[in-house]
C-alpha cells in the first residue's frame, strides 16, 4: 500500500533543448565564480562527493549535502555534460575529530551496539548503515544507479601504497603513534579557503599528539594493536584523509573536475587531500573546482547528536511529510547560505510543493521559452535554486500562458530540481508495517520495555536515547493515546 501525491499519474517529460547560457560555479579554491568548461577532448565530468562515515544514521543536515550534489549533477546534465559521480563510504579510519586524537568512529559505533571489535563486525555495521543511507537517498529522489559508492576498507592496499610513496618522497615521517604528513613540505598548504597557518596555535585547531612536528601535520596511518590491517608501518588503519585520495585516484583518476563537501571540510580534510594527492602524483590541481555546502541548522541551532538537536528523514516521514517537501525546503536556500530547518518551515514547504505540483498536473503543452531561459540563467549562476523557484512561481501566475504550457515548463525545470513532477513513481511513500512487541527481536523488545519505563518515570532524555537505539535496529516507535506503536522500516 502506498500514499501518492495527487499528481502521481505518469507524464511524459518535456523535451530538453539544452542551454546556451554560460555555466558558472563558485570555486572555493579561486574564491570566486568561474566559468565551467571541460578541458579539450574531455567528455565526462569527474565529480567526487565526500560521503558519510557509516557508524550511524545520517541526519537531514548530512542528507542536504547529497541533494546539493544531485542538483549539481542534474544541472550539468541539463547543460549536456556527461557526469561520472562518486560518493565514498567511509567505513574505517575517521577519528572523532578532524585532528588525530580520539577513537575511530566505526569502533565507537561497534561499542555503542555492544558488538565485538573486529573487522568483520565493522563491515556488518557499515553494511547496515550504508543500506539506510542509500534508502534515504532514493527517498529524496536521487538516482543511486548513476553513482559509484566505493568503500574505504576496499582500498587499503592503495592507501598503504600512497603512504609509502609519500614517505619515499620525504613528505611523511614516523612516530610512536603512526605515520604523519609534514605539511611544511607542501608549499601551498592551506590555500583552499585561505587558511591562516601563521595564526594557528598548537592545540587550537588540531589536538596535540606526541611526536607531531607541526600543528597542521596529519595522520596518514594510525597504529592500533587491537584492530586493523598489517602494513610496512605496523598494524593499524589509514588516516581519514588518505582514504579519499586513494578512492579518487582509483575511481576517477589523478585529477578530477569537481570535488564537493561541507564547509567544515575546507580547513582540514580537503586541504589535507590536496597536499597528499598532489605530492604523490606531482600533478596540480587535484580538482579544478571545489564546491562546499553551508550548514543546515535545526530550530536555528547547530545540529548536534550529543545534544539531541537532530532530525532524521524517518522522522520527517513519520510526521506525515513527503520526502520531497524536505527536498523543496533545501532548495529554498542557496547552497552556500546557511539554512534553517523547523517543523513550521517544513510544513510551509510541503504546502508550497503541493500547490506547485498542481500546476504540473496537465499533460502536453509547450515549454515557455522565456521562462525556461530565465530559469536556466538562475541555475547556471552557481545553482541559484531560490531564484529558479521564484521564476517558476512567476510563470504559474502568467495569465498569457495556458495551463498545459505552465505544466510543461514545470516538468522541464524538474529535470534539474528533481521534485518528481515528471517522474511520479518516485513520489511513492510506502506505509510502514505495524508490528506487535512479540514479533520483534528480543533485543528490540527489551529496548522498548526500557523506554516505556523511562517514559513512566518522566525520564524523557533517556527515552529519546532508547528510541534512537530502537531505530538503529530497524524499528520506529510512535507514541499515541493507545500506547506505543511499533513500526518496522
Amino acid at each position: 500500500m502506498a500514499m501518492m501525491w495527487p499528481f502521481s499519474r505518469r507524464m511524459a517529460p518535456a523535451a530538453h533543448t539544452g542551454s546556451t547560457t554560460p555555466l558558472y560555479f563558485y570555486n572555493t579554491l579561486a574564491k570566486d565564480k568561474q566559468l565551467f568548461t571541460m578541458p579539450s577532448g574531455a567528455k565526462t565530468v569527474r565529480m567526487y562527493n565526500c560521503g558519510p562515515t557509516v557508524y550511524g544514521r545520517q541526519h537531514i543536515g548530512n542528507l542536504s549535502m547529497y541533494v546539493f550534489a544531485d542538483i549539481l549533477r542534474k544541472t550539468l546534465e541539463y547543460n549536456d555534460f556527461k557526469v561520472k559521480q562518486v560518493i565514498n563510504i567511509t567505513d574505517v579510519g575517521h577519528l572523532v575529530s578532524d585532528g588525530d586524537d580520539g577513537e575511530d568512529k566505526m569502533s565507537k559505533g561497534l561499542k555503542q551496539r555492544k558488538m565485538k571489535l573486529t573487522l568483520e563486525n565493522m563491515r556488518l555495521l557499515a553494511d547496515e548503515y550504508t543500506d539506510l543511507f542509500k534508502a534515504d537517498l532514493r527517498a529524496l529522489n536521487i538516482d543511486i544507479s548513476k553513482i559509484e559508492f566505493p568503500r574505504a576498507s576496499d582500498y587499503i592496499s592503495t592507501q598503504i601504497a600512497m603512504v609509502e610513496t609519500l614517505e619515499q618522497k620525504g613528505y611523511a615521517y614516523r612516530t610512536d603513534d603512526g605515520v604523519y604528513y609534514d605539511t611544511t613540505r607542501f608549499g601551498t598548504y592551506g590555500a583552499l579557503g585561505g587558511i591562516d597557518l601563521a595564526g594557528l596555535k598548537e592545540g587550537a585547531r588540531v589536538a596535540t599528539v606526541e611526536g607531531k612536528r607541526h600543528p597542521t601535520d596529519f595522520a596518514l596511518w594510525k597504529l592500533d594493536k587491537k584492530i586493523g590491517w598489517e602494513s610496512p608501518f605496523g598494524r593499524g588503519f589509514p588516516g581519514w584523509h588518505i582514504e579519499c585520495s586513494a578512492m579518487i585516484r582509483k575511481t576517477l583518476g589523478e585529477q578530477i573536475d569537481i570535488h564537493t563537501g561541507g564547509i567544515e571540510h575546507i580547513p582540514v580534510h580537503h586541504n589535507n587531500e590536496i597536499a597528499q594527492s598532489e605530492a604523490v602524483t606531482g600533478k596540480r590541481p587535484l580538482s579544478r573546482f571545489w564546491m562546499h555546502r553551508a550548514h543546515v541548522q535545526i530550530e536555528s541551532k547547530k545540529i548536534a547528536k550529543s545534544g539531541g538537536n537532530v532530525v532524521y528523514l524517518s522522522e520527517v516521514i513519520e510526521k506525515g511529510f513527503h520526502p520531497m517537501a524536505l527536498r523543496y525546503l533545501f532548495l529554498g536556500a542557496h547552497y552556500r547560505t546557511s539554512s534553517n530547518f523547523s517543523w513550521e518551515s517544513l510544513a510551509a514547504s510541503s504546502t508550497a510543493l503541493t500547490r506547485l505540483a498542481a500546476y504540473a498536473a496537465s499533460e502536453g503543452g509547450t515549454v515557455p521559452e522565456s521562462y525556461r531561459a530565465r530559469f536556466v540563467d538562475r541555475m547556471n549562476d552557481d545553482l541559484d535554486t531560490p531564484g529558479a523557484l521564484a521564476v517558476l512561481w512567476e510563470m504559474t501566475k502568467d495569465d498569457s500562458l495556458s495551463k498545459e504550457d505552465i505544466s510543461a515548463g514545470l516538468r522541464d525545470a524538474d529535470r534539474i530540481l528533481g521534485l518528481g513532477f515528471a517522474m511520479p513513481e518516485t513520489l511513492k511513500v510506502f506505509v510502514k508495517d505495524t508490528v506487535s512487541i512479540s514479533d520483534v527481536p528480543s533485543v528490540v523488545a527489551l529496548l522498548i520495555e526500557e523506554r516505556e519505563e523511562a517514559r513512566s518515570n518522566k525520564d524523557f532524555a533517556k527515552a529519546d536515547e532508547l528510541r534512537s537505539k530502537i531505530a538503529d535496529q530497524g524499528y520506529d516507535v510512535k507514541d499515541g493515546a493507545a500506547g506505543a506503536e511499533i513500526i518496522k522500516r
